[in-house]
């Protein structure tokens, strides 16, 4: 594995994006299992306010995600770029009938609606994207910094909530990472083959 955080980001975001249609479909069925699971465990189960996003750049797919938690009645959440500062994000309410528009790397996200903005200390759980994990539960993102800025602040020893999840391919496991001072580490993150915890 390279050395650079350039440079695994590089290589897992390849092996990501080679995976076939098939191993997405397969990937985002065992996602909705795995994570609805890993709900029960962290008796998180009813009218719980989720964060979310939406896949891209060959992430695991969250949409099946999303439909099983609205049939489970928990409310969910999209990240919205901040649209003063523009680097870190607010989480607003996400139903089937939103107003959507896309940010600046295409990516749809709610239309801002500051009446349905969720404090962030506020949400149960933070699902969170990523392109590479280790065996600490470190995560590398995909540069911006937009989750550990927001994070940032909020961030220390007894933090209780939301509880961060990572979601990603067992191909973007890597045995370790080179770490920052600024990233933000997991206690969970779940793939279509496994749950880890730390």
């Amino acid at each position: 594995m390279s050395n650079t955080r350039a440079e695994i980001r590089q290589s897992i975001r390849k092996k990501r994006n080679s995976l076939t249609v098939e191993q997405q479909k397969n990937a985002a069925i065992a996602l909705k299992m795995n994570f609805t699971q890993h709900l029960k465990s962290l008796k998180t189960t009813k009218n719980a306010h989720i964060g979310i996003y939406f896949s891209n750049d060959g992430e695991l797919d969250t949409s099946l995600l999303i439909k099983e938690l609205w049939m489970q009645k928990q409310h969910l959440y999209l990240p919205i770029i901040h649209p003063f500062n523009g680097t870190t994000l607010y989480f607003q309410r996400y139903e089937e009938n939103s107003p959507m528009t896309a940010n600046r790397y295409g990516i749809l996200e709610p239309k801002l609606n500051c009446s349905q903005i969720c404090p962030l200390d506020k949400l149960d759980i933070l699902l969170m994207p990523l392109v590479a994990f280790d065996n600490q539960g470190n995560r590398l993102g995909m540069g911006g910094g937009f989750y550990d800025k927001t994070l940032a602040r909020y961030y220390q020893e007894n933090w209780q909530k939301p509880i961060l999840i990572g979601l990603a391919h067992q191909c973007q496991h890597v045995p370790a990472l080179p770490i920052e001072s600024w990233d933000v580490p997991l206690k969970h993150i779940i793939t279509p083959e496994k749950i880890y915890q730390w």
